[in-house]
């Protein structure tokens, strides 16, 4: 991939007295990846979401936003363009019903009140939450406010969704859930951005994987050759994928073919079932 859609050249950030977050951050992002941003509690990975988007603006370094260089005048348009789900859904909520939580964002971009409409409900659809429309999002399930977070980004329509900690307090059915919708965005041309500490997520998911330490990053590569260098494991604090550590078993064994990097559990009883059936 070569077209960038989003890119921060020598960002640095930090709040107040505390010292700096960010470090001379370079990333580029390209339009229809998956790229995961992974790294150790404070690394700076939520801090480096947040100048993505705009809530917060880099102390020094720009922002391009498909080749233009995002002043303070342009924070309406990258706000617009990049839309990020905490990773505590309760954060993002703030209105009395689903529905009117979901076309706040629509709202706010001043569109006609036809449009608001109809991307609050093709948006519940999406999320498959429109029976909660009349709900309190407070009073919902973890779950069900995960869908109700992801469709207040979803009815803005930006290019890039960026997930903060997606799968936190998600039990495996609601994860699985999560992922699917993930895959499906990415389906629908969206660009992705995710951060976890879930290794095997990472490796089965992500196009790419960033790793960010302490507040620079040191690693931007494949999920497979980075799961592979046991510097930035220990650097990071990262453990390798269980898939990744069930097929170097098996291939020191010489049970299972080389240069197949299996990246499921799907994939690997794929090439189980190949050799010996």
């Amino acid at each position: 991939m070569t077209d960038t859609i989003l890119s921060v050249k020598k960002i640095c950030f930090g709040y107040g007295d505390a010292g700096p977050v960010l470090k001379n951050v370079d990333l580029d992002v390209h339009r229809g990846e998956r790229l995961a941003v992974i790294g150790s509690n404070g690394a700076g990975k939520s801090t480096l979401f947040l100048n993505l988007n705009g809530v917060l603006a880099p102390d020094t370094g720009e922002i391009f936003l498909n080749g233009k260089r995002i002043g303070k005048k342009d924070i309406t348009e990258l706000r617009r363009n990049v839309g990020i789900v905490f990773q505590d859904a309760d954060s993002q909520m703030i209105a009395s019903t689903v529905y009117a939580e979901v076309s706040f964002g629509p709202m706010n971009l001043r569109l006609p009140k036809e449009e608001v409409r109809e991307r609050t409900m093709k948006a519940m659809e999406y999320m498959n939450i429109t029976h909660l429309k009349d709900r309190p999002p407070h009073y919902l399930s973890g779950g069900e406010k995960k869908c109700v977070s992801i469709a207040d980004i979803i009815a803005m329509d930006p290019d890039i969704i960026i997930f903060d900690e997606p799968t936190v307090g998600l039990d495996p059915v609601n994860a699985q859930i999560l992922e699917d919708v993930l895959d499906r965005l990415h389906g629908d041309g969206k660009t992705i951005i995710l951060s976890t500490h879930d290794a095997d997520l990472v490796y089965r998911w992500a196009d790419r994987a960033v790793v960010l330490n302490d507040g620079k990053i040191i690693a931007d590569s494949a999920p497979d050759s980075i799961f592979r260098n046991d510097t930035i494991i220990r650097a990071a604090k990262l453990r390798r994928p269980a898939i990744q550590e069930i097929y170097d078993a098996l291939l020191e064994k010489a049970l299972v073919p080389e240069n197949i990097r299996p990246r499921s559990v799907y994939e690997l009883k794929a090439i189980i079932k190949s050799v010996y059936d």
